[in-house]
């Protein structure tokens, strides 16, 4: 971990980490390498840690004046789902996350609109609509920006419609590479095109095209090439967030990235 302090995109960039990683284990090292860290919290997070927890770990964060950022819970949560019972409890559980904001004040929260034409067969329409319906109720809720990142999603066309409909600054968009990469069909560019106005958070792991393997960046056969081309000719500047799920993905992604020489910022496109 020595070599991470010594990288200067460090500091600029989210590092993922669950938040009950943080907790038992990892502030230290987050303090020591000044690491700003993406939260990501499960059903399971939200139900065993109480408000004393949060505020146990927001505190230091805070004074070390690192940024922070949330990803809220996504397992088994469908927020445009067509039963009124599942949407409602995602929307709760979705919530929480956002409660648990009012103590860390993060730049973004990242959520998941879980859109995927082979559940949602035929239903596109209602989809957007319940998915408008319950949007609307969280950005009430949020203290912060809420990105909304493609999973499943073939193409940008549905992402789109659901940010149009939505038409507000408080709400952009999660690019997440290593998604893409599995799960699209479309182009990389026609991804861009269609959603760089709304893009405010972008997602930097890689694979092979056929599992979401979250790689380091550079690692796979992410084209992070072209995505910082187009980003660096929109002038665009969004937050970065690097989504490795062990100490030495973390550091090989943070040395490809510095070697990529390209950094975010939190500037719209």
């Amino acid at each position: 971990m020595e070599r991470i302090a010594e990288l200067s995109v460090t500091g600029r960039v989210q590092v993922h980490l669950p938040f009950h990683f943080l907790y038992g284990r990892y502030l230290p090292k987050v303090l020591e390498y000044r690491l700003n860290p993406e939260l990501s919290f499960n059903f399971h997070t939200l139900d065993i840690f109480r408000e004393k927890d949060y505020l146990r770990m927001a505190a230091p964060l805070r004074e070390a004046g690192l940024r922070v950022t949330f990803h809220a819970p996504f397992m088994d949560l469908r927020p445009g789902a067509l039963d009124p019972w599942i949407r409602d409890a995602s929307r709760r559980r979705i919530e929480q996350a956002i409660q648990v904001a009012t103590y860390f004040q993060p730049a973004a929260i990242v959520c998941h609109p879980s859109f995927d034409d082979r559940y949602y067969v035929s239903s596109e329409d209602q989809w957007l609509e319940n998915s408008v319906q319950t949007w609307r109720q969280l950005l009430a809720a949020a203290p912060v920006r809420l990105v909304l990142e493609n999973v499943y999603e073939r193409g940008p066309r549905q992402l789109r419609r659901l940010l149009a409909a939505l038409d507000t600054p408080q709400c952009g968009f999660c690019f997440d590479t290593g998604h893409f990469q599995v799960f699209s069909q479309a182009p990389l560019a026609d991804w861009l095109e269609t959603l760089h106005p709304y893009l405010r958070h972008v997602h930097l792991h890689d694979n092979n095209g056929d599992v979401d393997a979250h790689l380091p960046m550079g690692e796979g056969k992410f084209p992070f090439a072209d995505l910082f081309e187009f980003l660096e000719k929109k002038g665009c500047r969004p937050i970065f967030a690097i989504e490795a799920h062990n100490e030495r993905n973390l550091l090989r992604s943070l040395e490809n990235l510095e070697r990529m020489a390209f950094l975010g910022g939190d500037a719209p496109c």
